[in-house]
């Protein structure tokens, strides 16, 4: 069995279904359609060629006809494997073991339905998932007090609106509900330091946040779009719980309980915002370019309290992630060649920055790291109407340090380095009736 690092999106209709592994940064998933993949997502908030823009960018419906629907998943492979250099297991628990190899195969889908009700005014619907993430280490593994599994899934619904106000101006609006489900597990150590017990928290919450994008046809060949995404805000609640296979330490803040029993928890989780700038511009008959300068508010998480509610230690601190974010951006570039009418080829680069700020802020549930995008696609159009689009990425990660210690509160020091690669493939089919 293989320890895995496998952020997910599940579609409301699929939750517990589907699972899947995000290419972006932190946590976030930029794997919302398959037909940007093979441009690295360059231009997402310009392109505008198929239902899919209701996530990027909602005025880009203007730019489309009739009804149409856009469905497709990307099917990716990631690999992290843990080297350790001087790490010392909390008390109670093995000194050694790296883990695993991460890698566990995941699909990310999505769905999108747009149409015209008059010649300017257009509504939506998409469903995907812009945040997800999960972790899961074999045993042995040292770190095995800091995190165990982590795992964290969002579904979001999105209905939107678009108006174009004239030919060269489209404005869009939409509405996020969100859904977050969040399962973290570590070890702790049972006094007299000869075994261990489980700890497992859960949480969840809904949260309401908002997208709106304008896009700008500055010529026949040229467009530029600019999308925003809100923060999401989550007062997500849960309970947090020790197996009863041993009787906790006291020096473990996260085991106040006696073994086998639970306490409530709460925690407040600010999801980051998104500013999307694009542009693709024509050159001639066969060739366009596309590129893409995004920022996503990832120091919206500083940290993350979790507190119990419960109980006697009702209003009591249970543990602090210290996440540390920073605010990160990304850039891209992308370009299509025109092979023949109904054929076009796809390839884009892309460098994506980490909200990590350093080894001794970065947790093991993400071993994080900064990334370049190396992309190919297709577009075929089988008939009139339909589209199918292939892409293809590799993503090269920069060998990842850490020096996480919470030996303070008993959880043990994680100390080596982490390298890791993914490996995307995704498939889209949009249909315009």
């Amino acid at each position: 069995m293989k320890a895995r690092f496998t952020p997910r999106l599940i579609p409301a209709a699929l939750i517990g279904l589907w699972a899947g592994t995000a290419g972006a940064s932190g946590f976030q998933l930029l794997e919302q359609n398959a037909s940007g993949l093979g441009n690295a997502y360059a231009g997402s908030a310009a392109v505008a060629d198929n239902a899919s823009t209701v996530f990027y960018n909602p005025a880009g419906m203007t730019q489309l006809e009739g009804r149409n629907i856009s469905a497709g998943v990307a099917v990716i492979q990631p690999s992290y494997k843990f080297s350790n250099g001087a790490s010392n297991a909390a008390p109670g628990l093995t000194t050694a073991g790296n883990g695993g190899d991460a890698g566990a195969l995941g699909a990310v889908p999505n769905g999108y339905f747009s149409m015209a009700l008059t010649k300017d005014l257009y509504l939506g619907l998409g469903i995907g998932a812009p945040f997800g993430l999960k972790t899961e280490y074999d045993s042995p593994w040292i770190g095995a007090a800091q995190s165990v599994k982590f795992d964290v899934k969002t579904v979001n619904v999105n209905p939107s609106i678009a108006y174009k106000v004239n030919d060269k101006v489209s404005v869009g609006f939409g509405l996020d509900w969100q859904k977050l489900d969040a399962e973290y597990k570590r070890l702790v150590g049972v006094s007299a330091g000869t075994s261990h017990v489980t700890s497992t928290m859960n949480l969840n919450d809904d949260a309401w946040g908002w997208n709106a994008g304008v896009l700008f046809n500055i010529s026949p060949t040229t467009k530029v779009g600019l999308s925003y995404r809100s923060q999401v805000k989550y007062k997500a609640t849960g309970n947090v719980s020790l197996a009863s296979d041993g009787s906790a330490a006291g020096n473990f803040t996260m085991t106040l309980l006696p073994a086998g029993s639970a306490s409530d928890v709460r925690a407040d989780i600010n999801l980051p915002d998104t500013f999307i700038v694009s542009a693709t511009q024509k050159l001639d008959d066969q060739w366009e370019m596309l590129g893409d300068l995004s920022w996503t508010g990832w120091s919206s998480i500083p940290y993350i309290d979790i507190v119990r509610t419960s109980g006697a230690q009702n209003g009591i601190l249970a543990q602090t992630l210290d996440t540390k974010f920073r605010d990160t951006w990304r850039i891209a570039l992308g370009a299509n060649y025109k092979l023949r009418s109904d054929l076009k080829l796809k390839f884009g680069v892309a460098y994506d920055q980490t909200p990590v700020k350093g080894e001794d802020s970065r947790l093991v549930s993400l071993p994080d790291n900064n990334r370049f995008w190396f992309s190919l696609g297709a577009q075929w159009l089988p008939m009139k109407g339909s589209t199918l689009d292939v892409g293809a990425s590799y993503l090269y990660i920069k060998d990842t340090s850490i020096h996480n210690s919470q030996v303070s509160f008993g959880r043990g020091l994680v100390d080596g380095t982490y390298s890791g690669s993914i490996w995307i493939l995704g498939a889209q089919y949009s249909m315009n009736f």
